[in-house]
């Protein structure tokens, strides 16, 4: 089996510019990766800070594509919630929760990683040896400047 080949590996500002930035540059990877990918984003921004560094990772093998968000936060943790019929907000997570095979936090000193797996390329029309996108390339320079299956780790 081969190892998972990153396709994309971006840092970025999490700013409200960033996340419609990240959505077309995943937009290749289908529209379940862009949504996590939005809520993701949104959360540190919402919890961590607007501006915050984030880096921002997609890898893929034939079955599973996995989804990173890196901020510096280690302790503004996720947290999957019920969201009443009228809360303006608390969905995100769950929206996660459903799209994705699995996902999870992994927590470091000085930051922590919220993942997020799908089903792979596989029958998408993907090439598996994509080239890991850059910054400049994703964004432009206005991005740049910029359960059950709840796991602990991996």
């Amino acid at each position: 089996m081969r190892p998972p080949v990153s396709v994309l590996a971006l840092d970025l500002l999490a700013t409200p510019e960033s996340v419609p930035a990240a959505r077309r540059l995943l937009r290749a990877y289908g529209g379940d990766l862009q949504l996590c990918a939005d809520e993701l984003l949104t959360n540190v921004i919402r919890h961590v800070g607007h501006g915050t560094p984030v880096s921002l990772r997609v890898t893929c093998d034939r079955s599973r594509m996995r989804l990173e968000i890196t901020d510096p936060d280690p302790r503004a943790l996720p947290v999957l919630r019920s969201a009443a019929e009228d809360d303006e907000g608390g969905r995100g997570l769950a929206l996660l929760d459903a799209l994705s095979l699995r996902w999870g936090v992994e927590q470091g000193a000085g930051d922590k990683t919220v993942w997020c797996e799908l089903p792979g390329p596989a029958g998408r029309g993907h090439e598996e040896d994509q080239g890991v996108g850059t910054s400049e390339e994703a964004v432009g320079s206005a991005g740049a400047s910029m359960s059950g299956r709840y796991a602990s780790g991996t």
